[in-house]
């Protein structure tokens, strides 16, 4: 089973400094119908004005894992990690027991454009933790790059789930596809760009959510997805 989530069917927030789309229910935006998908909690596609950022803040029991599209976003928390996203980076921070952390776009021209994805960890009270690696266009393209992950393997991001996250670049007529599973289930973000999945077009900020249904992309303009692939 198929079921669409268009890009404009989600929640908008316009704060003038930040213009934020949210997949599922999110601050001020509340939708019952769009809680979450399975673990999956929040996929927010952000937009940050020159010179402006989230202000301190705190989180507790999330992975929060970010995806940078296009600029570049400064990073500082509680644990004392300072870093600078850029396009192809991908950052995982486990909340656990509490972080306080703050994003600030440095650039005095150019806005900075990112999903910021919330996944609900396996258990509370985990310990705090960071990590950040950069993938290339080259290792995405016409191919299901794993970027995050459960277990930590082929060099992707650790999450606190089940969970396995892929990357995929797609320009006209590349192809790439998942295998149904039992009790998995397929989450299909498009950031950019446009494709077909299983026949349907989808276009940039459009979703898709499958259930027990073999998964097949093909891309129509040059694009960028994210598949969730989720117990």
């Amino acid at each position: 089973m198929l079921t669409l989530r268009r890009a404009d069917d989600r929640g908008h927030a316009d704060h003038g400094w930040l213009n934020s789309y949210h997949t599922f229910s999110f601050a001020n935006y509340y939708d019952p119908n769009h809680m979450g998908f399975h673990n999956l909690r929040v996929i927010n596609e952000d937009r940050v004005a020159p010179k402006q950022g989230f202000g301190s803040h705190s989180h507790r029991d999330m992975e929060i894992v970010t995806y940078v599209l296009e600029g570049a976003l400064e990073h500082q928390d509680s644990l004392g990690n300072r870093a600078v996203m850029r396009p192809g980076e991908v950052q995982r921070m486990t909340a656990g027991t509490g972080v306080t952390h703050s994003e600030y776009n440095q650039s005095d021209r150019h806005p900075v454009h990112f999903l910021q994805i919330w996944i609900l960890p396996e258990q509370k009270n985990l310990e705090p933790g960071y990590e950040q690696k950069a993938y290339s266009e080259s290792e995405k393209r016409g191919n299901l790059r794993l970027i995050a992950s459960q277990d930590g393997r082929e060099r992707s991001v650790t999450v606190h789930q089940d969970l396995n996250l892929y990357a995929t670049v797609l320009g006209e007529g590349e192809k790439v596809s998942l295998g149904a599973r039992d009790n998995r289930h397929f989450w299909v973000q498009v950031a950019r760009g446009a494709v077909l999945l299983n026949g349907e077009w989808l276009n940039q900020g459009d979703a898709a959510a499958l259930d027990s249904e073999t998964l097949e992309l093909v891309g129509k303009k040059d694009a960028e997805v994210l598949v969730f692939d989720l117990a």
